[in-house]
């Protein structure tokens, strides 16, 4: 019969993972449970995908506050800095901002505007038309930007951000002047020791910041990159990619995912001889258009996978060699040359005409994508995700 089903995306139930748990066994077992329980077969280049949060809960990866107060208390033993681009989200960023704000005096909050590093807006943009401000030139308190802007409302969740950070800065004892801009220098206006909040720009702000003479430069990537009186920690990311746990604690992104996911992938084979592909998934990368809001809030969509996830997708588009190559063709035989023609296609297709439009990514951002889109950040149960098919063509 006519294969009529290409890729398969299972979301798995998992049991509720907590600290100790042995990840590998967890997902092994859920995954040839699933295979049992749903009558599916496991083959060869399958992927399994597991969320960063059972990877660090199972690894006890939390940091408190205090422990927080602690590292930046050490780093910078000044009382004053200054605090820039953090983004606009209380799962995100509030927890990291109580021990921040505990290790000074006085903070100089520094927004970007009209929206943060991910898209999520203080004000819109056609505002900054309609009052005439240049976000990349223009410097304005909180005084100036309220007089402007008389809605500064977050679109989704409703919170004024602003005053919600400044809110949690004073509440810790510390004094918080706000000021917009997009520039990480022009904060040296005010203070020379800077902590740099922002993610993806996060290596060009400190760069910037000490070439224009920053005397104390860290990112959040810099704090709890060891561990603090026993805290958990990430040596490579630090804070970024962590999520609130409690009122007072953090959970960090997970360490050790590539030997992690290696050991899964080992494990798979043992029992069912397939090699099945595995990574560990954080935020999606992929924008709402409607929101403005780019997903990606963690450092990277995946912190590990197996090297068969490696590269970007080496794809023609369909509809290109239909429309030119084989526009004579109709039926089986357009069916025929086009299964043909993938299954010849050079290892390469970078700069061949045929492959123009199709998605030019990573396969670990956009399967990742897909896994985030599957399990959700919700209540559906499933932290971990099995994709068949994705590496299948229209020849297969």
């Amino acid at each position: 019969m006519e294969r009529m089903v290409g890729t398969v995306v299972r979301g798995l139930r998992a049991p509720i993972i907590t600290k100790g748990d042995d990840i590998v066994e967890i997902t092994v077992d859920t995954v040839i449970k699933a295979s049992k329980c749903e009558g599916f077969s496991l083959r060869d280049k399958d992927i399994v995908g597991l969320t960063e949060a059972i990877v660090a809960r199972a690894q006890g990866n939390y940091a408190s506050v205090d422990q927080i107060a602690q590292d930046v208390k050490q780093k910078y033993k000044c009382d004053t800095v200054g605090l820039i681009f953090p983004i606009l989200s209380r799962n995100r960023f509030a927890i990291c901002l109580k021990g921040i704000s505990k290790a000074f005096k006085k903070i100089y909050l520094m927004f970007s505007y009209p929206s943060d590093e991910v898209g999520n807006p203080l004000v819109d943009y056609d505002l900054l038309d309609e009052k005439g401000i240049n976000p990349w030139t223009d410097i304005l308190t909180e005084h100036e930007f309220r007089n402007h802007f008389k809605n500064t409302k977050h679109v989704f969740t409703g919170v004024d951000y602003t005053r919600y950070y400044s809110d949690i800065i004073r509440e810790s004892g510390c004094e918080v002047e706000v000021i917009y801009a997009n520039n990480p220098t022009s904060i040296l206006n005010y203070t020379k020791n800077v902590l740099a909040c922002d993610i993806h720009t996060r290596k060009r702000s400190k760069r910037l910041l000490k070439e224009q003479g920053a005397e104390i430069v860290y990112g959040l990537d810099d704090i709890l990159n060891t561990s603090i009186g026993g805290s958990g920690y990430n040596e490579k990311y630090g804070l970024l990619g962590s999520n609130k746990a409690t009122e007072d604690t953090v959970k960090l992104f997970p360490r050790d995912c590539q030997a992690l996911v290696e050991k899964i992938q080992v494990e798979l084979y043992k029992l069912t001889g397939k090699k099945i592909e595995v990574l560990v998934y954080g935020d999606g990368a992929f924008k709402d258009p409607v929101g403005k809001i780019w997903e990606l809030a963690d450092p990277v969509v995946s912190p590990g996978f197996t090297d068969g996830l490696n590269g970007t997708p080496n794809e023609f588009k369909l509809k290109y060699l239909a429309d030119n190559q084989f526009s004579h063709l109709k039926g089986n035989e357009l069916k025929k040359a086009i299964s043909d023609y993938i299954m010849n296609k050079d290892c390469d297709l970078k700069d061949s005409m045929e492959s123009q439009g199709t998605t030019p990514r990573r396969l670990t951002d956009l399967i990742g994508s897909l896994c985030d889109l599957t399990s959700g950040s919700g209540d559906k149960g499933t932290p971990i995700v099995y994709i068949q098919g994705y590496f299948d063509n229209y020849s297969v």
